[in-house]
């Protein structure tokens, strides 16, 4: 019995995730050990006075988040016209390793009554010191409310419900910090760095992005449906686009107190927009979007805290036509760090 006990001891403790551990079973885990650790070091290197490692491969988060959209259409012979929908409040849990997160939500607004569109809303995001990679969706099917419909000084204070819509937005934004070394937008953001002394970085890269809209006012009643532009085919207003753009902007963490950082991002995203902007005939013009970030952290070790604010916000111009569309979110998250290995 003493002899099986050894041995399964002794088996137990060879089996491990520790790299120097792995790196001794032979050429081939050697070089896969070599090769990450380069890698590492030179994505995720960093200046220790600016930036620090949590120390924890692991973390367990609660978050709650709240958001929604919001369109706006600037009209010949100054007319406006606004709906926003109705906030969405989801919470979940997640577990993290490294740079990969699984979890699960619930719609929380929908057990009081509000709308179901949690899974409304995707996003994945990969971040280290070097470059961050986003990869999103944005689905509106449900509906919205008018707000304002008419003249610019006129026409507020309204609440139509306005189901006719279908919005469909989905892209990837791959971007550079030039200041990588010392401005670490995962601490700010991720919650997987510390930034230990406040400082900023430049950023550049590209955005891909597909849009297609598709508003219906033809149910409207008759008083505003003749205030639409007489071009409007149908009382419709349609997007079919791709777009290519550069994206560039600039983050900055604040320390401005013990296990406390601030961080502001913010980033103008302009290209090439081709396809169909209300018409048959395909256009090419110019693309414009912009992506802004808010957040508050605090660290304490293993724990953590934090609230982000983002608003993403694209533009389409036609020839008589303003449209301005986005969403507004905020998320609020309470998190745990550890290590199994």
């Amino acid at each position: 019995m003493y002899l099986f006990a050894l041995c399964c001891s002794s088996d137990a403790s060879a089996i491990s995730f520790n790299l120097d551990s792995i790196a001794e079973w032979g050429k081939f885990p050697r070089f896969c050990v070599n090769t990450y650790r380069w890698g590492d070091k030179f994505f995720n290197g960093y200046d220790t006075a600016y930036v620090q490692s949590t120390g924890y491969k692991f973390n367990a988060k609660l978050t709650t988040e709240s958001w929604m959209d919001g369109y706006k259409f600037v009209l010949p012979n100054d007319k406006r016209v606004f709906m926003r929908s109705d906030p969405s409040v989801s919470t979940g849990i997640y577990l993290t390793y490294l740079a990969v997160s699984a979890g699960y939500d619930i719609n929380v607004s929908k057990l009081f009554g509000g709308v179901d569109r949690s899974r409304q809303r995707f996003r994945f995001g990969f971040n280290c010191m070097l470059f961050a990679a986003e990869l999103y969706t944005i689905k509106n099917d449900i509906g919205t409310t008018i707000k304002q419909f008419g003249e610019k000084q006129s026409g507020h204070d309204l609440n139509i419900p306005f189901d006719a819509i279908n919005n469909y937005t989905w892209g990837l934004d791959a971007y550079y910090f030039f200041n990588h070394k010392r401005y670490s937008e995962a601490a700010s953001f991720n919650f997987s760095r510390v930034q230990r002394r406040s400082q900023g970085a430049f950023h550049v890269g590209i955005s891909i992005y597909t849009q297609k809209l598709n508003f219906d006012f033809g149910g409207l009643p008759e008083d505003l449906k003749i205030q639409l532009p007489e071009n409007w085919p149908d009382y419709h207003y349609r997007v079919n686009t791709h777009n290519y753009a550069i994206r560039a902007g600039y983050g900055y963490n604040w320390v401005f107190a013990k296990n406390w950082v601030l961080g502001v991002s913010e980033s103008p995203v302009i290209g090439i927009r081709k396809g169909y902007v209300n018409s048959d005939i395909e256009k090419v013009s110019l693309s414009l979007y912009n992506r802004a970030k808010l957040s508050v952290v605090w660290n304490n070790n293993r724990w953590f805290f934090g609230t982000v604010a983002k608003l993403d916000i694209a533009i389409v111009n036609e020839k008589r036509t303003t449209y301005a569309g986005g969403v507004l979110s905020g998320e609020a998250v309470l998190g745990y760090r550890f290590n199994l290995w």
